[in-house]
């Protein structure tokens, strides 16, 4: 957003130069809310339903949700919902360091407290009672793995996995790219993500889903869980770089807010939220 613009009348005027620290509220109890959701429904089908739907079924599960999700708060905090996806917009100058790490506390505890009410779930299931949680929709390599992937093989596969849904992301909310379109790309990449990586995996590409279940699983996946942190964050380094080379550098004179931009449609009179433009009174390229 240009930092010229007129300054909302319904926000204090700032200091020319002056950016605030603080981090709307809102925002991390969306992120909260969004990642408690992914990980309930998402890995909820991957725990409870996987002998009914199969791999196409909890792959679905997990598109469709974060689908849904990037329309209902992407408007609020921009719907990462995921660590390394906050890590590539960090790095991207689309959020400052202080909101990427107030995300971060806000996805993880949103991926322990899903997790947490499935683990509540499973002990009403007589199945689980008897036979115990197992690797309770965890990720993991090894003997833990479907096609039993080796832990070097794992951090790869996990690496470029990430790497696009990242990529995609980046893409789809850059400069005059259509932005409402932007959940169904985002959507089918992480289905089509969870396609390949579940025989792999399991596919974590997010380390708040992959710690949830991981903390509740009875077998060893608090072990391997290391793999499932790192491994995304650098894919959303190598999706940052890959976007900086395809698309350019961000520009430089328009640090970060603290706040993701709120589309121009979702405020009153079609303009910015943070910034209103004189004329034309709307155009989608000015959504960044």
């Amino acid at each position: 957003m240009s930092t010229t613009a007129t300054v909302p009348r319904d926000e204090p005027r700032a200091d020319a130069g002056h950016r605030s620290l603080d981090v709307d509220p809102r925002a991390l109890i969306a992120e909260f809310f969004g990642t408690l959701l992914l990980v309930f429904f998402a890995v909820g089908v991957a725990i409870f339903a996987e002998p009914f739907v199969g791999v196409l079924g909890i792959a679905l599960a997990f598109g469709f949700v974060l689908l849904a999700l990037v329309y209902a708060i992407g408007p609020i905090s921009g719907c990462h919902v995921n660590p390394a996806v906050t890590l590539g917009m960090v790095l991207g100058r689309r959020v400052t360091p202080l909101t990427g790490l107030c995300y971060w506390v806000a996805q993880f505890a949103g991926g322990l407290a899903g997790a947490a009410l499935l683990a509540w779930l499973a002990d009403s299931v007589p199945v689980f009672q008897v036979a115990g949680r197992g690797s309770f929709g965890s990720d993991g390599y090894g003997a833990n793995s479907l096609v039993h992937i080796s832990a070097g093989g794992a951090f790869l596969a996990e690496t470029i996995l990430t790497s696009l849904l990242v990529f995609v992301v980046l893409c789809t909310t850059h400069g005059k790219g259509a932005k409402g379109p932007a959940g169904i790309a985002i959507g089918l990449s992480l289905g089509v993500i969870h396609l390949l990586g579940i025989p792999l995996t399991g596919t974590s590409v997010n380390p708040a889903r992959a710690l949830g279940p991981a903390v509740f699983a009875a077998n060893n996946a608090m072990s391997q869980v290391w793999l499932f942190l790192v491994a995304p964050l650098a894919g959303a380094v190598i999706a940052v770089v890959v976007h900086f080379l395809t698309h350019g550098l961000p520009v430089t004179d328009n640090a970060p807010t603290g706040r993701p931009p709120v589309p121009s449609s979702e405020t009153p009179g079609g303009a910015s939220g943070a910034a209103r433009r004189p004329a034309p009174p709307h155009r989608d390229d000015d959504l960044e």
